[in-house]
């Protein structure tokens, strides 16, 4: 294993926290709903193998990537036996990939079901349904003319695109719909990630393949953190009145203020966005407010509360949560979390990370 550089940030991963996350969410459907796990984009930046392998040894027997590529990864991790589903259904070239590593399609068009049929025939296929979203997934007409070989696909599923608003009319427009396509088939169903885990029962189907919900982040607000970011300090210095920090000269220091430089920036997934006092730093409980322009490699931070200048400063931990972090920037809590460099040092943990419950926004 290499040596952590002084200069490295630290994100720690909880693994216990993540299967955690996990269960509750397999408490809120029935015994006879399948839990899987989405593990795509290497299960949201956390490290896809890493964390499947662990849900395995847990008995989560199914998962859902974007891409074949992404599949190779998981199959390697897990062994043969779990399922893994590919969003991206068949792209050309990745017959061989997979039957090669025994993944499943989720077929989004005719055309795809038809080459399936020519190139694939008698592997496990699933298919995708459109049902409102307009993304991904065969139209209700094109699904409809397909031949009676859909019988033998193992999943039909559809993505809900309001589940995060539970009072959103096209929840039940597109449950409506789904439920029009696939009653009376004998096929497994799923509609339901997280946002639709929680929307009820009437939602959950066959399988649930929660995502984001997993990995601490919102709708889902009674999960558990997952991930804590501390970053080092490089240097600290007394910025007199009057004097600015960072690019643009945008800070003006309104007294004499104390200020540390840390070693993070936007090629980190720390986007400028959050810059300029909207987030906050913190040394155990004491908060120091994030000042003047985030850099490519540097953000500065007002650290005059602190008696001394520490050694590391956390970005992300139980108080300021991936979410809150998104929400200064203006976005959601996938892209922060997904954004998150490969320059951190990975730590995975099977303890709990904070001894006392969240706040969340």
């Amino acid at each position: 294993m290499a040596k952590r550089g002084m200069s490295q940030s630290i994100l720690k991963i909880n693994t216990k926290a993540i299967y955690e996350n996990w269960q509750n969410l397999d408490k809120k459907s029935s015994k006879n709903v399948e839990t899987a796990a989405v593990i795509k984009a290497d299960a949201y930046g956390l490290s896809a193998k890493n964390i499947a392998s662990n849900l395995t040894r847990k008995n989560v027997k199914t998962f859902f990537v974007a891409i074949a590529e992404e599949g190779i990864e998981i199959r390697k991790a897990v062994g043969n036996d779990p399922d893994i589903f590919i969003f991206s259904g068949l792209m050309p070239k990745d017959a061989l990939i997979l039957k090669e590593y025994n993944l499943i399609p989720l077929l989004n068009s005719a055309d795809q079901y038809n080459q399936f049929q020519l190139t694939l025939s008698g592997q496990k296929f699933g298919i995708q349904l459109d049902t409102g979203m307009n993304r991904l997934g065969m139209e209700p007409n094109e699904f409809l003319s397909l031949d009676k070989n859909i019988s033998n696909a193992c999943l039909i599923m559809s993505h809900l695109a309001c589940a995060d608003e539970p009072s959103h009319k096209q929840n039940l427009q597109q449950l409506k719909t789904f439920h029009h396509l696939t009653d009376g088939l004998n096929i497994r169903r799923s509609l339901a990630a997280t946002g639709g885990i929680l929307l009820g029962a009437e939602y959950h189907f066959d399988l649930c393949r929660p995502g984001i919900g997993l990995y601490g982040g919102l709708p889902f607000a009674e999960s558990k953190p997952v991930v804590k970011l501390s970053i080092p300090v490089i240097q600290s210095r007394t910025v007199l009145a009057g004097e600015t920090v960072g690019y643009g000269g945008t800070w003006i220091a309104q007294k004499d203020t104390q200020v540390a430089t840390i070693s993070a920036g936007y090629a980190d997934g720390l986007i400028r966005a959050i810059g300029n006092g909207k987030i906050f730093l913190y040394d155990g409980e004491v908060r120091c407010p994030l000042i003047a322009r985030v850099s490519m490699d540097l953000i500065t931070v007002d650290i005059s509360e602190l008696n001394n200048t520490p050694e590391t400063l956390d970005l992300i931990n139980e108080i300021q949560t991936v979410d809150t972090v998104a929400h200064a920037a203006g976005t959601i809590g996938y892209e922060i979390l997904t954004s998150l460099g490969q320059r951190y040092v990975r730590e995975y943990i099977s303890c709990l990370l904070y001894t006392s419950p969240s706040p969340r926004d």
